[in-house]
């Protein structure tokens, strides 16, 4: 969840429009090969692909003692409704899908 008002909604989409190599390579080097941040107001979804096999609150646990990861974590809280040091496995959760139209 971001903070609710349209100055941090606009940094925080500036962050996701400039983020640092490092953030993308650790992303990456724990498994998850694509993803994608959508807005809705303040609400904030995440979308990951990875292999099915991935334990994914391993790979958030892992991606948070990658270099630079801490710092981006401090970096984004400035716009997100979180506590002080969550890192991304506090920050994000897995949904439970309930419907998928084929």
């Amino acid at each position: 969840m971001l903070a609710d008002d349209a100055e941090s909604i606009a940094l925080y989409r500036k962050a996701h429009d400039e983020i640092w190599p490092e953030i993308a390579e650790g992303i990456r080097s724990v498994g998850i090969s694509s993803m994608e941040i959508y807005l809705l107001g303040c609400q904030a979804v995440m979308v990951m692909e990875a292999p099915d096999e991935l334990d994914v609150d391993k790979a958030m646990s892992l991606l948070a003692t990658l270099p630079r990861q801490a710092e981006w974590e401090r970096y984004v809280a400035e716009f997100q409704q979180c506590r002080p040091g969550d890192t991304s496995a506090e920050k994000w959760k897995t949904l439970e899908k309930v419907f998928e139209l084929k």
